[in-house]
């Protein structure tokens, strides 16, 4: 989690519980009510699909919802938003590749 913001002249903030998932079967360490965007993003991770048209890596980009970069597979689950998914412990994470199958 290096990538995190820990200190800031305005803003406090508040150390929260830690909670573990996997991402392609590597363990990462989250903070309770992180998105698994956000989760991705301070471990480092910054590819999180590949476009279905081109096959071109996509990220984190609007953290709101609507531009669908953010789409991942979560617990076996395809085109998540994982902006707006919130990390529970022990949940598995996927990079989607393509359109993600239908289930």
């Amino acid at each position: 989690m290096e990538g995190r913001i820990t200190e800031h002249p305005i803003l406090n903030f508040t150390k929260k519980k830690t909670v573990k998932f996997f991402f392609e079967g590597r363990e990462v360490e989250a903070y309770e009510g992180d998105s698994v965007a956000a989760a991705l993003h301070a471990s480092g991770i910054r590819v999180l699909r590949y476009t279905p048209v081109n096959g071109r890596p996509a990220g984190f980009f609007c953290a709101v919802g609507k531009c669908s970069s953010c789409l991942m597979e979560i617990d076996g689950i395809p085109n998540v938003r994982s902006c707006m998914t919130e990390v529970k412990e022990g949940m598995s994470v996927r990079r989607q590749k393509e359109k993600g199958d239908v289930v």
